[in-house]
């Protein structure tokens, strides 16, 4: 299923990863349950790769896998001059990588949004070794500004109770936290806010709310396997 803002709208995108969590809550709230020095990371839906350096600066290896052949290309531009990072072309469905070969799984807004990521849940548990650590994140539709824009924007979504439902179905942990958005300007804040919400939607509470930041709530789920 194509990305809606991602995939059309990559340059806005990256303003958007460069605005969450200024202060490194989700960084911070990963290393405390697994640390990746060392190991091999596997960050699912990379994207343009914005994250593989950073797992790069301490890990062994680092394997970025995307499905956008466009986006593959940026993250491989992204990271070439890294040793032991390598970006491949799949999808959470169809990891290309061996059985039990990573250590630390990372999926960050890509694929895992609840009911329905059956299949790719499959593929983590496949691909990770034993004692090995798989993280989600995703957004907490249940508070924060953005949350409720979150929720007036797609009703059609699972609600937050069934989605958190779910996954502890499936054995994994939640930590709620709080990142924030922080734009340098307000023009960023509004391009990113209409790549994250229907238009009708996006023009509404950008009357309703002034300024350049956003309180945003996220959900980081974890499992060990």
């Amino acid at each position: 299923m194509p990305s809606p803002n991602i995939w059309r709208h990559t340059a806005t995108y990256e303003t958007e990863n460069r605005a969450v969590d200024p202060d490194g809550r989700l960084e911070a709230a990963m290393a405390a349950v697994a640390d990746w020095s060392g190991r091999t990371v596997l960050d699912l839906g990379c994207g343009t790769g914005f994250h593989l350096p950073r797992f790069a600066a301490t890990a062994a290896r680092v394997v970025g896998v995307e499905p956008h052949p466009d986006l593959v290309a940026l993250a491989q531009r992204r990271t070439r001059r890294l040793a032991g990072v390598e970006v491949l072309q799949g999808t959470s469905q169809a990891v290309p990588l061996p059985d039990s070969s990573v250590d630390v799984v990372h999926a960050r807004w890509a694929y895992f949004f609840g009911p329905g990521c059956e299949p790719g849940l499959a593929e983590v548990a496949r691909v990770v070794r034993r004692g090995g650590t798989a993280f989600v994140i995703d957004n907490d539709a249940s508070r924060s500004t953005f949350g409720r824009w979150f929720r007036r924007g797609f009703p059609h979504l699972p609600a937050p109770d069934v989605v958190e439902r779910f996954w502890a179905q499936q054995g994994w942990t939640r930590v709620p936290l709080d990142v924030g958005w922080s734009f340098s300007s307000r023009e960023d804040l509004e391009a990113v806010v209409r790549i994250e919400l229907p238009t009708t939607v996006a023009e509404q509470v950008l009357l309703e709310h002034e300024g350049t930041s956003v309180d945003y709530a996220v959900n980081l789920w974890w499992r060990t396997f």
